[in-house]
């Protein structure tokens, strides 16, 4: 499940832009990339194995953007993909980075029909320091399970470059699901990035299900 983050705290997520338009006043940028382990937020979404991943992204100087990702998953039950659309708007007040859009997540293989579900988020970021929320306006979740609507996650970052163009980010998430505290979880993550490869090593609380620190290697570029 991709997060989306367009301001400054989108530390080596997702550029070079192939723009267009008499006066380039839009653009649009595509996105390849492959991952040991795909995680989203602290838990594996590929069973802890690799998984490729795409994406085509249309971006305006007037702060909208739009776009979709395709991503392999695995939740042991089988294979399938993960497809992600969303728009926003993201732009900057001063120091201050923000954006707000939505995001619907939908899994249309054979037996992941009832996963689908759309969340709206905030992202902003103020200097190296970034802090986001997004909340579950709709789902086809069963209703009182997880991922149903009302849930909540939260999260804060600090990022910052080191010597030979490394760059080191820091990320503590928090998920307070609506259906009960008995699953709630706060996971933490450390990404070192240079180019286009990122080692990320991740460690959720136990009672995301998934609570073996993982060690990552993942590459991505943009075209």
């Amino acid at each position: 499940m991709k997060t989306i983050k367009k301001t400054s705290l989108a530390v080596a997520i997702i550029a070079a832009t192939a723009g267009f338009s008499q006066a380039s006043y839009a653009a649009v940028e595509a996105n390849i990339g492959a991952t040991s382990n795909y995680l989203w937020r602290g838990v594996s979404q590929s069973s802890d194995g690799v998984s490729v991943s795409g994406g085509l992204d249309y971006s305006h100087e007037s702060g909208f953007y739009a776009g979709t990702w395709i991503g392999a998953i695995d939740f042991g039950s089988g294979n399938g993909t993960e497809n992600d659309y969303y728009l926003g708007y993201g732009g900057e007040a001063g120091d201050f980075g923000y954006d707000v859009g939505y995001i619907y997540y939908a899994y249309p293989e054979s037996g992941f029909e009832d996963s689908n579900f759309g969340e709206i988020y905030f992202n902003g970021s103020y200097a190296d320091f970034g802090f986001g929320v997004a909340y579950t306006v709709n789902s086809q979740v069963a209703e009182g399970s997880l991922f149903d609507t009302g849930d909540m996650y939260y999260n804060v970052s600090y990022g910052f470059e080191l010597p030979e163009e490394y760059t080191l980010g820091l990320t503590y998430g928090y998920y307070d699901f609506d259906a009960g505290s008995d699953s709630d979880y706060g996971h933490f993550q450390v990404d070192i990035a240079k180019g286009d490869f990122t080692f990320t090593i991740s460690k959720a609380d136990d009672e995301s299900g998934d609570d073996d620190t993982k060690f990552v290697v993942s590459w991505g570029t943009t075209f």
